[in-house]
């Protein structure tokens, strides 16, 4: 089992979005870096952990815990002429960027960045590496149980 964080815009789908779709599941289409695509097509399966993390807000930090609910597609948004994530280089015959769905478990108290870098046992976590904008990051077995266990507990 692998662990994220992925990131979203709380404008454009929160924690509380996911949880009010049907089965709480939301396709996580936009992504346009091939290292986070790369990610999504090439390690992440279902069932992996997700530390729902609300970006770029005015006070980002990880909002939900959420589970990988499927295996990697092509992301419809690519093709779509109208998505602001329309890549007229893409085909459907050779798709560029994928999507997988994101289950939402529940929502948590806001963990905000602050209080992520305050604890040395997160010092290491790649959301908190100067510089660091992907919007989804490998969560180590250790980071994932100690957010769990000792923050969100």
């Amino acid at each position: 089992m692998q662990y994220w964080l992925m990131k979203s815009e709380p404008g454009d789908c929160s924690i509380e979005d996911a949880l009010c779709a049907p089965q709480g599941t939301i396709p996580w289409t936009g992504v346009r870096n091939y290292q986070a695509r790369n990610f999504m097509r090439d390690v992440m399966r279902v069932g992996d952990g997700v530390l729902f993390f609300h970006s770029s807000c005015a006070q980002p930090g990880i909002a939900g815990l959420a589970e990988i609910a499927s295996q990697p597609r092509p992301d419809p948004t690519q093709f779509d002429r109208r998505s602001p994530y329309f890549d007229p280089k893409s085909s459907r015959e050779a798709p560029r960027w994928v999507c997988v769905d994101v289950r939402a478990l529940r929502k948590t108290r806001l963990l905000p960045l602050a209080e992520l870098r305050a604890q040395r046992s997160l010092a290491r976590m790649w959301v908190l590496r100067r510089g660091s904008r992907l919007s989804i990051t490998p969560v180590r077995p250790a980071e994932w149980d100690y957010i769990n266990g000792k923050l969100l507990a």
